[in-house]
């Protein structure tokens, strides 16, 4: 018989046998957050349409080709296609701004985007994402370079670049872009469609377009950092101080502009040859103009994003180790309905105290029983049956050494099996 329906294409299952890769990276990146002083925090999957074209700009990818927008009864809803304008959105909207300063918060979530998929970009893919509002200072930047620097660290990622870069503000980009017009006006009628409405907009977003007739006409295209004011400048010229005496390197690459409008001043990738042409596991700046654009007060802000997928297809790739996916700690057998009434007392009495404990729910015979324990990877396994329960004891076998120990089903139970467990994992170090 088929399938009803099948995976909708550009989204992935994460099936049991997986699921310890992700857990792994989530529960290091949250880790490093809270050490760094960040709080989760929680967000809706979709918000109102026009937060997004507000905030991540309507002549970007994002805004023009890639949301899912559904129209609601009385407005447009559209899936959240990144994390950073729906985060600003609650912080703003509870009030976090009128609490201590910087506000710091990260958050795992998920974000649809309708591009084409590929090796490490789905329609639904999810991210690993911070953010700091409250602090103008170069030291906040280095801050949250730092703390995206210590994620991949501490995952053991091997040969990911850092690559920074200024776009400047509002007050140099003016200038540049009246030079990026110059450059580009002569070949104006190649560019795709997109990019001619850009010209007059914001064409510095041209710089991202995804197309390589646009690409190749904006190869030798004039680069914003040669058109930093003096404050940008000093801004730049510090973070890459404080970098240097935190000992993380870079390299400036001035072709980096991020794909979305918010960003100010400092922008930065991490890079990785591992995955192919896909290649950012992690990317942000500084949006120092976001939170006043959305309805607060004026207030510098900070953040970045990585792409759990792509981190995972990295460590892949690398050979980096995984938490182990969690065994069974033991099996227990049973024939008769008085064995397995007992067995299932005893699976929950273990279950209580923290073990991964199992009972045979199907019905099936000693010889299957033992087949699906080990099929399982269980630790120890017993079989109870009436002489067991007569006698008050049973064999507790060790799966992997054969080895059989005699215990109590009694109230010591839980007690000599904490023993005998323990006594198996400190001798499995040696």
């Amino acid at each position: 018989m088929e399938l009803i329906t099948t995976r909708i294409k550009g989204m992935e299952d994460v099936v049991p046998s997986d699921v310890h890769k992700w857990q792994t990276v989530e529960s290091v990146a949250a880790d490093v957050a809270e050490n760094y002083g960040f709080k989760e925090i929680r967000i809706p999957t979709f918000e109102n349409t026009e937060l997004f074209v507000r905030s991540v700009g309507e002549t970007t990818d994002v805004v023009q080709k890639e949301m899912f927008t559904v129209m609601g009864r009385e407005s447009k809803f559209t899936l959240r296609p990144e994390g950073t304008a729906g985060t600003i959105r609650a912080v703003l909207q509870n009030g976090l701004l009128n609490e201590a300063l910087p506000q710091k918060v990260f958050y795992i979530l998920s974000c649809f985007r309708h591009e084409k998929p590929q090796a490490g970009r789905l329609w639904e893919f999810h991210q690993f994402g911070a953010e700091m509002a409250g602090s103008a200072s170069p030291a906040a930047d280095a801050e949250m370079i730092s703390m995206a620097n210590s994620v991949i660290e501490k995952l053991g990622l091997k040969d990911i670049e850092l690559h920074i870069n200024s776009i400047g503000c509002p007050h140099c980009r003016a200038e540049y872009y009246k030079k990026l017009r110059e450059f580009f006006e002569p070949n104006k009628e190649k560019l795709c469609p997109t990019c001619q409405s850009r010209l007059e907009k914001n064409p510095m977003r041209i710089l991202d377009c995804k197309s390589e007739i646009c690409r190749e006409i904006g190869k030798n295209a004039p680069l914003m950092i040669d058109y930093l004011c003096d404050e940008c400048k000093e801004h730049f010229e510090t973070l890459k101080n404080y970098l240097d005496e935190m000992g993380i390197k870079y390299s400036i690459d001035p072709k980096i502009v991020r794909g979305l409008d918010y960003y100010t001043k400092t922008v930065f990738e991490f890079i990785t040859t591992s995955i192919g042409a896909q290649g950012t596991v992690c990317g942000g700046g500084r949006y120092d103009g976001l939170i006043e654009e959305m309805g607060g007060n004026p207030t510098p802000a900070l953040g970045f994003a990585m792409g759990l997928e792509r981190l995972i297809m990295t460590m892949e790739k690398q050979g980096c180790e995984f938490i182990s996916p969690r065994e069974c700690d033991i099996y227990i057998g049973s024939i008769g309905d008085a064995a397995g009434i007992k067995a299932a007392s005893l699976v929950k009495s273990l279950r209580d105290e923290g073990y991964r404990a199992e009972w045979d729910v199907m019905g099936r015979g000693v010889k299957a029983q033992m087949k699906y324990a080990n099929k399982i990877g269980s630790a120890f396994s017993m079989i109870l049956g009436d002489n067991e329960l007569a006698e008050g004891k049973a064999k507790l076998k060790n799966m992997k050494s054969g080895e059989e120990t005699e215990i109590a089903l009694d109230s010591s139970f839980i007690d000599n099996f904490a023993n005998i467990h323990t006594a198996d994992m400190l001798a499995s170090e040696f």
